[in-house]
Formats: C-alpha cells, structure tokens, sequence
C-alpha cells in the first residue's frame, strides 16, 4: 500500500456528529466510564442501574471529554449484555451521543457486541500481537469491516514492551501488518505504547515516561499518518490517595508527551491541573521523575507527597488561606486568574468590581475580561492547558458576561 507522507491525515471519528482531529489539539478520551477506573461506575452497573450510570457519561461530555471510553471488563459482570445495553441507552442521550466512543475490551466478544451498536465511527480498544499475526490479522479485519479506528498495544508474543527499544519495535511490526498485508487506513490506526508506572523505587522503572515520550517521537517521524494515545493515569498508581501530586504529574507529563507528538489520550477531563500553574516546587519535582534528571527524584517527590499529606490532615486553615492568597491582587488580577483556573465562585462580585472601577460594562469585557481569555488562549496554544480546561474558562466568562448584560442593555435605554 503506497502512503502519501506529505501531510498527516486526521483520524475522523463520529457519534452523531462528525468529529474531526484538529492539528495540534490534543483529543481527551474521557475514563469515568471505565468499571475498572471508576468505582462510582462500576457500582451502577453491577447494580443494573444504568441510566444513573449514564449521568457518569454526561459529566465526561461536560467537562470537555471527546471520546468516550466504556470498559465493562469485570468478574461480576456480562461484559457482552452491559456493553450492548449501555450503549443502546447513550445512543438515546443527544449530548452523549454526539461524541464517539470507544469500545474497551479484553475480551473479543465484547468488541465485536460494542461494534454492532455503534451509530457512528468509533474506536476499538484494543489488539496486539500478543497472541500472534494470525490473530492480529483476523480482529484487525473485523474493525475494518466495521469501519472503526483501533487502538495497537505495543505487546507481542514475547510480552507488554517497557522500553523504547521494545516499543518501536513492536509498533513498527503492526504497522506494516496493518497497512501492508490488512489494507487497514494508517490515520485510522492508534498506537497505545504503554505508559507504564514511574517513581516505584525500582530502578529499572526510572525511564519509563521518557520511553513514552521518545517512541511516540519515534512513531510521529517514522510511521506516517498514524496516532499515539495512552492511559494517562498510569503513569502516577505510586500516588494513590494524593491527588495533588498526581493531578501535576498528569499535566506535565502530557505537557512533554504532547509536544512529542501524542495525539490524545484517557483521563479524567473533569481533573486536570493546568501546568502553568503547578506550584514551581513540585512542577521541579514531577519533572524530575518524569524526565528521570536525578537518582533521587523519587525520594524527593515521595517526601513531598508526605508533607503534602501531613499539612493537609493537619493545617487545613493553611492550606485554605494560601489556596485563597490570589483574592489578594487587583480586580484585573483576579478576573484572570479566575478565567484561567475555571473558578466562578466570585466572579460576579469580581466583575461588579471592574464595571465600578471602569465605568462601562463594556470596557470591563474588552479589557479585563478579553486580557484573561488571552491568556487562556496563550496557555492553550502552548499546550500548557488542555480542551477540558478551557471549556471551564468559557464557562466563567460567560458567566461574567451574562451579569453584565442587563448593564449593557440599560445603556441602550
């Protein structure tokens, strides 16, 4: 199959609207819909209440998620009956089903009982050649005839690849597979190169985020048209239970993943730490274990994570009073930072006090109000914060905007 390598094809994708990847916008894949990740979600299934699970799938939706991911893998459960019936019922809820999903499985027969309800063009989740060629040919061929994308784990016959050398590897294989010998479209294939756990005290796991991000280098320069995802919350299991430090070490490892190359990726939309912001303290720590700069990076973040723990069940009042240190600054100050945090609890009265200040609620909507945007617009364009996040800014504004407005409409009187 010959491959036109003069510009990168976009994955199209469709719920009941058409979806097509932006160049350099990251497309987040929301994970609440997952039983495995979400213990809220798994708990309604199991209790066959699914239209309250599909609340789960709405706040995905509202809080800025592309794609859905649905994974009904688990003991308890009819994988194939769950997976048809839930997705029956999104594709009776207009504002979920406009966004595409994506069908998440081990199990093969649950694939194919999520290809058959699918109202648009969605992705499966996922194969590898694990079990062999022969394998990967036949499942490769039935996401074809579906017309659905598909995510490739890099594993094989010899196992899950951990380092780079591994992971280029095995991607370049399924790749000529895929293209060569299945005839399957190369932007319609996505690569999950396993983002693997760091800062576990064992040595050899040390590399992994930068493994990551050099073979999605690799695969963006060497694998034309063909995208990169990944399990973002992988990468910090060493910090279950301190969200603090794992809300920082998702946003600067997809801040360096991104500007690799990663096209999108599976996480929380609603919890995402805008990475301009990460205290410069621990923002220096994360990276130092993500980009693994020294020997002891993982001691120094671990010690962190412990004071961050000691302070918080200790000095809640402190936390508090820093958390509260930006109503501090001028009103222009706090408009923005407001806008670019996606905090609308004080906007109104922050908003009353430009239009006060500036005379004209216009000017307070040019000035204050379009600075802020500017610089989540900034933020956004350096890939320093993430579609989610600016869905919350919008919101804020708008929010600000709609109490000015009864002002702008009494000047007009």
């Amino acid at each position: 199959m010959s491959i036109d390598k003069t510009e990168s094809k976009p994955l199209r994708l469709s719920g009941s609207q058409p979806f097509t990847q932006q160049p350099g916008v990251f497309i987040m894949i929301g994970e609440r819909t997952n039983v495995a990740g979400s213990p809220k979600f798994a708990k309604l299934i199991k209790e066959g209440k699914y239209e309250e699970a599909v609340s789960v799938a709405r706040q995905q939706v509202e809080n800025g998620a592309n794609v859905i991911d649905i994974c009904m893998d688990e003991g308890m459960i009819d994988g194939v009956a769950a997976m048809s019936r839930f997705l029956q019922l999104l594709a009776s809820e207009p504002e979920v089903a406009k966004v595409p999903f994506m069908v998440d499985s081990s199990k093969w027969e649950v694939i194919v009982a999520g290809l058959k309800c699918l109202q648009g063009k969605g992705i499966v989740n996922s194969i590898s050649l694990k079990e062999g060629e022969e394998k990967f040919r036949k499942n490769a061929a039935t996401v074809q005839r579906y017309g659905a994308a598909v995510v490739v784990m890099a594993f094989d016959e010899q196992g899950q690849a951990a380092t780079y050398e591994d992971k280029i590897r095995i991607c370049e294989r399924a790749y000529r597979i895929l293209v060569n010998e299945v005839g399957f479209a190369p932007e319609d294939i996505i690569f999950d190169p396993n983002i693997l756990t760091v800062a576990t005290g064992m040595e050899e796991h040390n590399n992994y985020a930068v493994d990551f991000i050099n073979a999605t280098r690799w695969i963006k320069q060497n694998l034309p048209h063909a995208k990169v995802s990944g399990g973002v919350s992988n990468i910090s299991f060493s910090f279950r239970g301190n969200n603090k430090v794992r809300e920082a070490m998702h946003a600067a490892f997809l801040y360096h993943a991104i500007a690799a190359g990663m096209d999108m990726g599976i996480v929380n939309a609603g919890m995402l730490e805008v990475y301009e912001e990460i205290e410069p303290e621990l923002k220096e720590l994360v990276e130092d274990v993500l980009l693994n700069r020294r020997p002891d990076a993982t001691e120094r973040l671990v010690d962190f994570g412990e004071q961050l723990k000691a302070s918080s069940a200790s000095g809640g009042a402190t936390i508090e009073k820093k958390t509260e240190e930006w109503r501090n600054g001028t009103v222009e100050d706090r408009l923005a930072h407001a806008l670019v945090k996606g905090i609308d609890t004080y906007i109104a009265a922050d908003t009353e006090e430009a239009r006060a200040k500036l005379g004209r609620p216009l000017l307070v909507i040019e000035g204050p109000l379009m600075a802020g945007m500017g610089i989540v617009g900034d933020l956004f364009g350096a890939g320093k914060m993430f579609l989610p996040q600016v869905v919350k800014s919008a919101r804020v504004m708008k929010k600000a905007v709609a109490y000015l407005t009864p002002f702008m409409e009494a000047e007009k009187e």
